[in-house]
């Protein structure tokens, strides 16, 4: 079975990729822009497992080239820091909305199997109390979440126009290795060894839930080999911690001192509360693996043997 995955040398689809590598029945395409949060280290060590291209999805020639005689799509491609979308939401809509746009053309042209949309918790916007299901509306407060929201309308309105083959997931915050520290736990790691300051948006008690990212990785092959076409899918890890104590926890890891926590002016728009009620996903045999202390660990550790990567 030939799987293309876009975005394959980014965070979550560079830990993807090394997750399917080890099924021999999968033959992987990864088609990457390679911007600053892609990057070819995050797949050398299996880079002979996989036929890597350098293209851009809201590159229609590129996609469709990509995508010929492929099986599959799970699309990992996406621009996914707030902060950044504050700043030029542009680049947001063309690589969320028309990369998505292009990539379901494609899958109509060639009559793939299955494309899977990977979307984040954050379309649903926030929710003071109780847990956003797969039904609840989405709400994006950001033109991040908004950009991942119109695709995710893409992808739902060509099932219902066309009857492509489509499944959406939707993850709480991912943590783990090969995460480009721009967001909240790899930065805060990456100052803290450096005895940097750690700049806590707001008074930090916004509130997130965490995944480890392999456990997101497996939800997601189980959504697309087992999930029900047109369905989406919302995988969460249970670990809803607000900001202070992920920050308390990462100087506890790493033996530094409080008086790195330095608290700064709140982000335009800031969610206050994300939460998923995962059941649906449960029901197909899937439930998180890693505690989130162990997680965590492994994350640090991580960090502290590929910190010249990123000094």
């Amino acid at each position: 079975m030939k799987i293309m995955i876009t975005g394959g040398a980014g965070f979550i689809g560079s830990n993807f990729v090394h997750h399917l590598s080890n099924n021999e029945d999968y033959d992987l395409v990864v088609l990457d822009k390679l911007t600053y949060a892609g990057d070819m280290e995050n797949l050398k060590e299996i880079r002979d497992k996989i036929e890597f291209v350098k293209g851009d999805i809201a590159d229609e020639e590129a996609v469709s080239s990509a995508m010929k005689d492929c099986d599959m799509v799970v699309n990992f491609a996406a621009e996914t820091h707030v902060d950044r979308s504050i700043e030029d939401p542009g680049v947001f809509v063309k690589t969320d909305v028309i990369g998505t746009y292009n990539l379901l053309e494609c899958v109509r042209k060639y009559d793939v199997e299955r494309y899977l949309q990977i979307s984040t918790d954050e379309v649903y916007g926030s929710i003071e109390n109780g847990s956003f299901t797969e039904e609840s509306n989405v709400d994006p407060s950001s033109p991040y979440s908004a950009s991942k929201a119109g695709g995710d309308l893409l992808v739902s309105a060509y099932w219902k126009t066309y009857d492509t083959p489509v499944i959406t997931t939707r993850s709480s915050n991912n943590f783990g290795p090969r995460q480009y520290p721009e967001k909240l736990i790899p930065l805060f790691i990456m100052n803290a060894m450096q005895d940097k300051p750690l700049p806590v948006y707001g008074d930090g008690k916004n509130v997130r839930d965490w995944i480890y990212v392999m456990d997101n990785c497996k939800g997601i092959e189980m959504a697309l080999m087992d999930g029900k076409l047109g369905e989406i899918y919302n995988i969460g890890g249970g670990n809803e911690r607000n900001n202070l104590e992920i920050t308390h926890l990462i100087l506890e890891i790493l033996g530094k001192p409080e008086s790195l926590i330095t608290f700064v002016e709140d982000r335009l728009g800031h969610d206050r509360r994300y939460s998923l009620d995962s059941s649906k996903i449960m029901k197909l045999g899937w439930k998180p693996e890693t505690t989130f202390e162990e997680s965590m660990q492994i994350t640090v550790d991580w960090y502290q043997n590929n910190f010249s990567r990123f000094k």
